[in-house]
């Protein structure tokens, strides 16, 4: 058996656990930060509604990722281009997960695939931009969405509650939102972000859908329970308050956005989507300057800027390394059959 098939399956499953970590953990981030979840319930919701939302609305992602940016064939004949992209994901999330920053994992994985197609020249651009579109798109609708609902029916919800409900139904009303909203962005995430990991071994005829999305939906459960405590505390607690009300506008309205995107098999950002809307909340409640000034805002943002660009440069340049020197031929040579 190919020795090459192993390691870029293994590979697969630590960009799954890193997402898990980082986007995933991210998705629950605004229930935790109003004290309605407990890492351990976010972290186990993740791992069930992943799996299946993976596997009930994941296919059209997975298929984007495997051949609609680069062609399977690409994959199949050249399985060390699998393991390039897996490497600079890992690396890229890794570190943003080392630096609590919840950053765009798909934008590291995308970009990893479209340095290699650049490179080999057979990148679908229009495939491409029509993706970078929906990446400027998707953050500024949660953002704007969260804005206006914190500027203009945060507090007409409150007094609407307050003046036909106790103190215990609404916290019964908001308790039962908060977790159908926290199951909606957890099934969202496997819908879309499950395909990260499994997305280039799909193209290359490894593992059909139904099996990566199980795979990536389990690793990305066991990821966020491991290791996504720190992502949950930087983005929940850190850009600003989050009471369950706010929580449920920007869960609600993240995961309605991630799910159409999945539908249209365009992969975007559940941390950055997510992220956004609280940052929507911030700039309502404190202002665009001292949302501005926040270093954990500018931390991300940074990531957010720089990792793409990056990303596309490190796959362009071992693709370029891989070609020249023949990796493909050393490859079968020293780890075929």
């Amino acid at each position: 058996m190919d020795l090459v098939l192993p390691i870029a399956i293994v590979l697969s499953v630590i960009l799954a656990l890193n997402i898990g970590a980082n986007n995933s953990a991210a998705s629950m981030a605004t229930a935790y930060g109003a004290g309605v979840r407990t890492k351990r319930e976010a972290t186990v919701m993740i791992a069930v509604f992943a799996v299946l939302g993976a596997l009930l609305a994941g296919t059209p992602v997975v298929k984007t990722l495997g051949n609609g940016l680069v062609p399977g064939t690409m994959f199949s004949t050249h399985i060390g281009l699998v393991i390039i992209i897996f490497v600079i994901a890992i690396i890229f999330i890794s570190w943003a997960n080392i630096s609590r920053v919840p950053v765009a994992t798909t934008h590291a994985i995308v970009c990893a695939i479209v340095g290699v197609g650049l490179y080999s020249k057979s990148l679908n651009n229009e495939k491409f931009f029509e993706i970078v579109i929906w990446w400027v798109v998707t953050p500024l609708l949660a953002l704007a969405a969260n804005y206006l609902i914190a500027k203009y029916l945060y507090l007409k919800t409150l007094q609407f509650l307050t003046a036909r409900y106790s103190e215990g139904g609404i916290n019964k009303i908001l308790s039962i939102l908060i977790t159908v909203s926290g199951v909606f962005v957890a099934f969202s995430a496997g819908a879309n972000n499950s395909a990260n990991s499994v997305g280039p071994l799909v193209g290359l005829g490894l593992v059909n859908a139904s099996a990566g999305a199980v795979m990536a939906g389990v690793a990305m459960g066991v990821g966020a329970l491991l290791f996504g405590g720190r992502v949950l505390e930087s983005v929940g607690k850190e850009i600003t308050e989050i009471c369950i009300l706010r929580a449920i506008s920007v869960e609600f309205t993240g995961a309605a956005i991630i799910l159409v995107a999945s539908l249209f098999g365009v992969p975007v950002s559940l941390a950055e989507i997510v992220t956004s809307g609280i940052i929507g909340f911030s700039l309502a409640q404190q202002g665009f300057s001292a949302t501005a000034q926040n270093r954990h805002v500018v931390r991300i943002a940074f990531f957010w800027f720089v990792i793409p660009f990056v990303a596309v440069a490190m796959g362009y340049f071992l693709s370029s390394l891989y070609f020249s020197y023949d990796v493909a031929a050393m490859i079968s040579r020293n780890f075929g059959q």
